[in-house]
């Protein structure tokens, strides 16, 4: 996959911020801050950014991620959003005012922490949708092997020549 440079450099950036992402993770196991606080929830959530980390990896070593990984990165986003939509929601609709900043987030009122979790897990889609974008425009261009023709290339149908 051959990206142009503005592209490489944003991949570039997105697996620094991703891979941060997982990195501050390792503080979500505090009872007394986060809502049902546990160990395996804080590693999820850290496998789940170092995932879409990798994933922007693979565009700078010129590889396209592999579908069923892209796909995979893309349940992984929305099952984290169904996991955490009922934060927002609540935070929206319910009869305490709209808030996503707070002195901390506390263990009684989990509405912050999962109104922060869910555009985390949004911003996620809307990095994997371009990755997705970015497959299909960019290796779609990429030049054939030597000695193959587009018909040969999986996927990829001649049409016959009526003349």
């Amino acid at each position: 996959m051959n990206l142009p440079l503005p592209f490489r450099i944003f991949n570039g950036i997105a697996v620094l911020l991703f891979a941060a992402f997982a990195f501050f993770q390792y503080n979500d196991i505090d009872p007394t801050v986060y809502h049902r606080a546990s160990s395996l929830d804080a590693a999820l959530w850290l496998g789940f950014y170092a995932l879409i980390a990798i994933l922007f990896a693979f565009s700078l070593f010129q590889k396209a991620a592999p579908r069923w990984l892209l796909l995979a990165g893309a349940l992984a986003c929305l099952v984290e959003m169904g996991r955490t939509g009922w934060g927002l929601w609540i935070n929206i609709f319910g009869t305490e005012e709209f808030t996503m900043m707070q002195v901390s987030m506390s263990a009684e009122d989990p509405r912050v922490e999962l109104s922060r979790e869910f555009f985390g897990a949004l911003i996620a889609l809307a990095a994997v949708t371009l990755l997705w974008w970015e497959r299909r425009k960019f290796a779609a261009a990429a030049p054939c092997p030597a000695g193959e023709t587009a018909s040969s290339q999986p996927g990829i149908r001649e049409e016959p020549d009526e003349s």
